[in-house]
């Protein structure tokens, strides 16, 4: 019984967050663009790092698997020294 309602929890967690991650992952994308074109104290490695992190994210964005995607574009905000999209409250 317990193994049946935490499943359930888990979808239900799953179907809330996936449509918010969603619309998240563009955001944080465009942060990013910016962010590269605006770039100087980056190693060519560190560049294209970003860069990798940013299509991948895109990529599993596409494919639906946003919480990846999340977990990739930040990094690169990180790499990039920016701050990733918040949610205003």
């Amino acid at each position: 019984m317990k193994s049946i309602l935490v499943a359930a929890a888990v979808v239900v967690t799953m179907t809330m967050t996936s449509p918010a991650f969603a619309k998240h992952c563009p955001k944080d994308a465009k942060i990013i663009e910016e962010a590269m074109s605006k770039a100087t104290g980056l190693s060519k490695m560190q560049m294209s790092e970003v860069k990798e992190l940013h299509d991948k994210g895109v990529a599993f964005h596409k494919s639906g698997k946003h919480a990846e995607s999340i977990k990739a574009l930040h990094a690169a905000t990180k790499i990039l020294g920016v701050k990733p999209y918040m949610k205003p409250m």
